[in-house]
C-alpha cells in the first residue's frame, strides 16, 4: 500500500513539473515608448498569450479607442473594436467629451468588462474576448454612471477591482477645472454592473486628483492615483495604504512615486495601469510629448517594487525594462 501511494505521489509530481516546463519563458527587453503613436490611459489584459492595450487616442480622445495586439510585447498590431463610440454612447446627461480611459478587466465569469468614460460619464461594456463584439452591459444601453451622479465631480477614469473574496469594486472620480478631485468606490455584484447607488462611498485619499486604480499586496491595500495637471509636468503617480478597499488611507512613505524625470524625457507620467507577468509586476503609464497647442501623449513601462517595509519603491525611468513573458 505504501509503495502504490509512493508511485501515486511520484506521478502527480512528474505531472506537476511537466505541466509547470510546458509554460515557455522568454526574456524580451522593452524600449519606451512601449508602441509608437499618440496614445493615453491605458489599459491591459492578457488572454491565451496575447497582451491587449486598450488606450485614449490624443489629442484628447477620438470617436473610438486605440487597441493594439502583441504576442511578444515588442510588435503591436493595430486592432479595431465596434464599442465603444462617441456616437453608440451618447446620453441626455453626456457632454461633448469623447472617447477616454477604458479599463477592461476579466471577471470571474470569464467574460471580459470594460469601464470607460465618454461624454464625462462611465460607460460598461461586455464581451466574451478582449477583441468583442462589444456591447453595452445595460440592456437599456444608458450609462452605468451618469454625468451628474455627483454634479460638483467630475465622473470619469473607472477602474475596477476584484478582491481575492471574489467581490469586485469600481473606484472613479476626478475634480472639475483641475481642481477638488474626489474618489468614489462601491461594490458591484456578480454580473459586474449592478450595484446599489446608497452604497457609494466617497474615499478620496490624500493628494488624489483622479485615475484610481487599486493593487493589493500581503493584505493591504494600495490606492494608486494621480495628482496635478495632466497638460503639465506637474502630472504625476501617487499612493496611498489602507487596510481595506475603502481605507481609510495614509498616504505612502515614498508617494510620489512617478514624477518628471530631471531631464524632462519622461513629463507629466500618470494614468496608470499595473500588471503582472512571471511574478513581476509593472506599471504602464503615460507621460506628454508635445503640450504646445494640443496635448499628445505616449505610453511607457517600468517596474512596480516593493521593499521589505511594503513601500512602493520609487520609480526612476530608465528607457524600459526586461520583461519576462510566459507563453
Amino acid at each position: 500500500m505504501r509503495q502504490k501511494k509512493y508511485i501515486q505521489f511520484a506521478l502527480v509530481f512528474f505531472i506537476a513539473i511537466t505541466l509547470f516546463n510546458c509554460h515557455k519563458k522568454t526574456k524580451v527587453t522593452i524600449s519606451n515608448p512601449v508602441v509608437k503613436g499618440d496614445y493615453a490611459d491605458p489599459s491591459i489584459v492578457k488572454y491565451q498569450g496575447k497582451f491587449y492595450i486598450y488606450a485614449t487616442k490624443d489629442p484628447w480622445g477620438g470617436e473610438d479607442l486605440a487597441v493594439m495586439e502583441s504576442t511578444d510585447f515588442k510588435n503591436w498590431e493595430q486592432k479595431v473594436i465596434d464599442w465603444p463610440t462617441k456616437t453608440i454612447c451618447t446620453s441626455p446627461t453626456s457632454n461633448g467629451s469623447k472617447v477616454w480611459a477604458p479599463s477592461v478587466i476579466q471577471a470571474k465569469n470569464g467574460k471580459f468588462y470594460m469601464y470607460v468614460s465618454v461624454g464625462s460619464e462611465v460607460w460598461v461594456g461586455v464581451s466574451e474576448h478582449p477583441l468583442g463584439p462589444w456591447k453595452n452591459a445595460k440592456s437599456d444601453n444608458t450609462p452605468l454612471i451618469k454625468g451628474n451622479m455627483f454634479p460638483k465631480y467630475h465622473m470619469i477614469d473607472a477602474e475596477a477591482f476584484i478582491d481575492d473574496d471574489g467581490q469586485a469594486y469600481l473606484y472613479w472620480g476626478s475634480g472639475l477645472n483641475w481642481v477638488n478631485g474626489h474618489c468614489f468606490v462601491v461594490k458591484l455584484a456578480d454580473d459586474m454592473v449592478s450595484f446599489n447607488e446608497e452604497e457609494i462611498k466617497d474615499i478620496t485619499p490624500p493628494n488624489y486628483f483622479e485615475a484610481p486604480i487599486m493593487v493589493k499586496n500581503n493584505n493591504k491595500y494600495y490606492l494608486m492615483y494621480s495628482d496635478g495637471k495632466c497638460t503639465t509636468e506637474t502630472y504625476k503617480v501617487r499612493y496611498a495604504v489602507g487596510d481595506t478597499p475603502y481605507g481609510p488611507w495614509v498616504e505612502g512613505v515614498e508617494s510620489p512615486i512617478l514624477t518628471t524625470s530631471k531631464d524632462k524625457t519622461t513629463l507629466g507620467p500618470g494614468h496608470h495601469t499595473v500588471f503582472k507577468e512571471a511574478g513581476q509586476l509593472y506599471m504602464l503609464y503615460h507621460r506628454i510629448t508635445d503640450n504646445k497647442d494640443e496635448l499628445f501623449r505616449e505610453l511607457a513601462i517600468d517596474s512596480l517594487n516593493f521593499n521589505s517595509s511594503a513601500v512602493i519603491d520609487k520609480i526612476t525611468p530608465n528607457g524600459g525594462v526586461v520583461i519576462t513573458i510566459i507563453d
